[in-house]
């Protein structure tokens, strides 16, 4: 939730990230305890002392190990885009071009991404006629983090220092004594003067921003630890005798100005992706933590993670879709087109052109109709579509902290492990009204799923999401909703394991039934 309002080359899922070898053969990687290891390969890692509990087998399968591996490599919005393109691809979606002519037809499925950073899918139903409608869940794929500032070099005390810029709302003394290192995409020109984009991931521990030690700040419990963001929150590199510069043997003055990165930052990044140090001429990364997702708790209940705001909805959305559209027969008798959207720049307002707030899932909706109108001419055919469409806005959600109740609103007090969470308000921060509320929780009434519902205090502010943007910006029936969580913004944050499934279930459910329900209900009339 906000406080606010180049095309990636086709690669194997290998080369998508760059898994270390301490990582990969670390018990926090793969599920399993190191004496099961060998002998289970099927077992996935819990990052837990004990093993996870057998499965029941009258139980519907559990997606939270699935969504381990997914923010495990989703590190970025970039990495995250990347990874949702490489399970469509695996699932036999067809991959599109905005910049090309489509040729859809009824029961296909496809995709296409924009700025690789951004993702729009969706599957034809068999009996889709003009004026139908999308049934659509949407997300957004960024998360509050730091990001290099494109003269990242500086030198402090003897030290190299990386300059960092805060993206979104973040609660940024949780960064401080991580053990942090950077991802996102670099530019890349070749020797033959053509140029290409390229994801990377240095997966071990690179930078830190170290705390002052409380000898040297003894108010610092008593009075708050309140770091001024841009002389504090800068982190460490190296001691500043290693630098040397990136392409020859000249010397640089520490001080000069045509330092723009590190030569060391350059040197780790090139032999991450193979490259020569002067191949790289644009970057956009961000810093991470290296710590990964895991399961916790006395009864492995919990998710421990970075970026469940809002990876963890990106995940359940794009399930839901590829596994409600598996079999050929499950797009039988559908009649609307199903659609996930997963937007950038959710934290920061939305509005860029891999926002929310850019026309992107109008104008693929509006190319859809025109692509499945063939030779037919029908009058209005994007508007009665429009009308007859339905929008989740899938984004966290604030659960009761045990710590602090007296910050929820008495009476909607969401819990984890107790079902998705419906979010209203008056004052149309979210989008979700009686009607839309309605339809969302019947589907889960008829599949025996929990709901949970969240007002914000009159006394407190109120965040936002995509969902007033798409909702007045596309003219689409919305409803808001989130799993719950604590530490929202935090480096890291948690959730119930049980949401999570309960959440895919309940986007399951909503592609595959919500066009009957939507018929039994007429509200202009």
């Amino acid at each position: 939730m906000a406080l606010l309002r180049a095309h990636h080359l086709l690669r194997p899922r290998a080369a998508l990230s760059s898994r270390p070898p301490s990582l990969s053969s670390s018990p926090c990687r793969r599920g399993v305890l190191p004496s099961t290891a060998t002998s289970t390969s099927s077992s996935r890692l819990l990052c837990s002392h004990h093993a996870a509990s057998p499965p029941d087998a009258s139980a519907s399968p559990s997606i939270v190990a699935d969504l381990l591996d997914y923010l495990n490599e989703s590190w970025t919005q970039f990495h995250a885009t990347a990874e949702a393109k490489r399970q469509l691809l695996d699932a036999g979606f067809t991959l599109l071009s905005e910049n090309d002519d489509w040729d859809l037809q009824p029961g296909g499925r496809y995709f296409f991404t924009r700025n690789m950073s951004c993702l729009i899918a969706f599957a034809v139903g068999e009996k889709y006629k003009l004026g139908n409608g999308f049934n659509i869940i949407a997300a957004h794929t960024d998360s509050p983090c730091l990001k290099l500032k494109p003269r990242s070099a500086s030198f402090k005390s003897g030290h190299q220092m990386v300059n960092v810029q805060t993206y979104g709302g973040g609660l940024w003394h949780t960064w401080f004594d991580r053990d942090l290192t950077l991802a996102g995409r670099v530019i890349l020109k070749d020797a033959y003067g053509s140029f290409k984009h390229k994801l990377v991931k240095v997966s071990r521990p690179l930078i830190r921003v170290p705390t002052l030690a409380i000898h040297l700040d003894r108010t610092v419990n008593s009075d708050g630890f309140k770091p001024n963001l841009e002389n504090h929150l800068v982190p460490l590199l190296a001691t500043k005798h290693e630098e040397t510069t990136a392409n020859s043997s000249e010397k640089s003055s520490p001080s000069s100005s045509k330092v723009v990165h590190h030569s060391l930052l350059l040197q780790v990044l090139s032999d991450e992706i193979g490259c020569k140090s002067d191949e790289i001429i644009g970057m956009e990364l961000n810093v991470c933590d290296t710590q990964p997702s895991c399961l916790g708790g006395g009864n492995n209940e919990f998710i421990y993670s970075g970026r469940l705001d809002n990876l963890a909805s990106c995940y359940c959305a794009l399930r839901s879709l590829m596994d409600s559209s598996k079999m050929p027969e499950e797009l039988s008798n559908e009649k609307a087109i199903r659609m996930i959207a997963l937007f950038d720049n959710e934290e920061v307002g939305s509005n860029s052109m891999q926002g929310a707030g850019a026309p992107t899932m109008f104008h693929a909706m509006r190319r859809i109709v025109d692509s499945l109108m063939h030779q037919s001419m029908g009058e209005g055919a994007l508007e009665r579509a429009l009308n007859s469409s339905f929008l989740v806005s899938a984004d966290m959600a604030h659960a009761l902290h045990p710590n602090y109740p007296d910050k929820h609103e008495e009476h909607h007090r969401p819990e984890l492990q107790k079902g998705l969470v419906i979010k209203h308000n008056a004052n149309q921060r979210y989008a979700t009204s009686a009607v839309t509320a309605f339809l969302f929780k019947e589907i889960a009434r008829l599949h025996n799923l929990p709901v949970q519902e969240f007002v914000v205090r009159n006394d407190m502010g109120c965040g936002s999401t995509i969902g007033p943007i798409l909702a007045s910006g596309v003219g689409i029936r919305t409803v808001d909703c989130g799993i719950p969580q604590l530490s929202m913004h935090s480096v890291r944050e948690m959730c119930g394991k049980e949401d999570v499934d309960t959440t895919y279930k309940h986007f399951k459910a909503f592609f595959e039934m919500f066009s009957d329900i939507d018929r039994k209900l007429n509200v202009d009339f």
